[in-house]
């Protein structure tokens, strides 16, 4: 082999690294919400299904107390076990932020890429003590974007199977990745988001919390229940432990990336003239179906998704 061909091989080489970097940083900030938008749509429907063979249909908007009047007792949600993970939780509507997506239970990867998901170790929305929610800040449709446009006041409404849940915020902190302590259990219902802050950085974390202040259950007892004083049985959520990554999907994916990419640039250099545009073209699109797939292998194995 010449020294103008290992010249030549390692300059084509060194440009389809070159676009596949290129092409990564929107694959992580809009082609990722292909694939919520997606589960979205799965999460949406089984939700809807849940409600039918449970007979829940609350009620999907209620007024929160107005000021100067004695607010209602309370009715919390009854504890329930959770849902599987990976399953629906409920939706979440934050009118100030133009929010309305379905809550996916864990906060995995694998259940963050399909929407804001609920902590497994906090309660659920509804119950009484401390339900705890996280969503990405920007990719995967970056449900939290704008999460720290809420101020005190700002309505949250959280329907699960038992019920339509009011929360207003009342405040908001930033605080590091390591610190767990927000979604310690609390005496009275609470609800906590999180996401990563800055945008497009994961070194803190921003925390908006929010109080109950209005309830519509799907199955209300007989006399409104009073909120329940003392912490949830649940325990908080542990430090996050390190998550195996799993690499051969990534390789076999980026194996057949470079493959193509090698076969599309031979066919093209042997194909006629006249020829070759439509086998650049199509080649391209099959590279490019490829490509979809080898980033979302490659977008778990990142030290951190924003």
């Amino acid at each position: 082999m010449s020294f103008t061909t290992i010249r030549v091989t390692v300059g084509r080489v060194v440009l389809v690294v070159g676009i596949l970097i290129l092409m990564f940083i929107p694959y992580l900030l809009w082609g990722t919400g292909l694939i919520t938008a997606h589960n979205q749509d799965v999460l949406s429907q089984q939700f809807r299904a849940d409600q039918q063979q449970a007979d829940s249909h609350p009620a999907r908007t209620i007024a929160a107390p107005k000021r100067g009047t004695t607010p209602p007792v309370l009715q919390v949600a009854p504890s329930v076990p959770d849902p599987a993970v990976g399953s629906p939780v409920g939706t979440i509507q934050i009118p100030k932020i133009n929010l309305a997506m379905t809550v996916v239970e864990g906060t995995d990867e694998a259940q963050l890429a399909m929407g804001p998901g609920h902590y497994p170790t906090t309660p659920l929305p509804g119950e009484a003590g401390n339900a705890a929610i996280a969503g990405h800040r920007t990719t995967y449709l970056h449900p939290f974007y704008s999460l720290d446009a809420l101020a005190p006041g700002d309505l949250i409404f959280v329907t699960t199977l038992q019920g339509t849940f009011l929360y207003t915020v009342a405040s908001s902190q930033v605080v590091l990745p390591t610190d767990v302590s927000v979604v310690d259990p609390t005496p009275t219902p609470q609800l906590t988001l999180t996401t990563c802050n800055p945008r497009y950085s994961a070194s803190q974390r921003l925390v908006v919390h929010a109080t109950l202040v209005a309830s519509e259950l799907a199955h209300p007892t007989a006399a409104p229940v009073a909120v329940v004083t003392k912490p949830h049985h649940r325990t908080a959520a542990p430090a996050a432990v390190p998550q195996t990554k799993d690499w051969t999907a990534a390789v076999l994916w980026g194996l057949a990336v470079a493959a193509l990419s090698t076969g599309v640039w031979m066919l093209a250099l042997r194909t006629r003239r006249s020829a070759r545009a439509a086998v650049m073209v199509g080649g391209t699109l099959v590279w490019l179906f490829v490509v979809f797939f080898f980033f979302q292998s490659v977008a778990p194995l990142l030290p951190a998704s924003y």
